[in-house]
């Protein structure tokens, strides 16, 4: 199924036609699914998404148990969404909530031994998939895309 998309995104890519406005744009889009579908079972080996793989990421990159607001600033979404996100983390052991030793009122998000090996596992997974594409697109295909990300933002 990757192979397809990535293939079919190419040839709509490199097919110049009038009359199809954003035909470009929209073979960049399927790239860009081909390859989240190629995370996400990248990442499913290791029993994540990518959503848990984010959270977990932060947390390790904060070293410490931090609270659920920061951790929603961090990955750039609402409370709410974080809230959900740690209980099912929690379930499966990858979290755990402690209160604030210095403000009862707040709960934080730590990291359980569990996490910290299932996110090491992912980072591993993701490694691999980075070196596998390093391998199959050349130097300067990767720097004509790194420009593109700039240039996008």
């Amino acid at each position: 199924m990757y192979n397809t998309v990535m293939n079919s995104a190419q040839a709509d890519y490199s097919a110049d036609g009038p009359g199809v406005p954003g035909k470009r744009l929209l073979a960049l889009l399927q790239l860009a699914r081909g390859l989240e579908e190629r995370i996400e079972k990248t990442l499913d080996e290791v029993q994540l998404s990518v959503a848990q793989f984010g959270v977990l990421g932060h947390l390790v990159d904060a070293g410490k148990a931090i609270p659920l607001s920061e951790l929603a600033a961090r990955i750039n979404c609402v409370r709410s969404n974080v809230t959900q996100m740690v209980d099912r983390l929690e379930s499966e052991g990858l979290v755990r909530r402690v209160p604030d030793p210095n403000d009862r009122r707040v709960i934080l998000a730590e990291l359980t031994e569990e996490g910290r090996k299932r996110q090491a596992a992912g980072t591993e997974q993701m490694r691999a998939l980075e070196q596998l594409l390093e391998a199959k697109v050349g130097a300067d295909d990767r720097a004509v895309i790194r420009r593109a990300m700039q240039a996008l933002g």
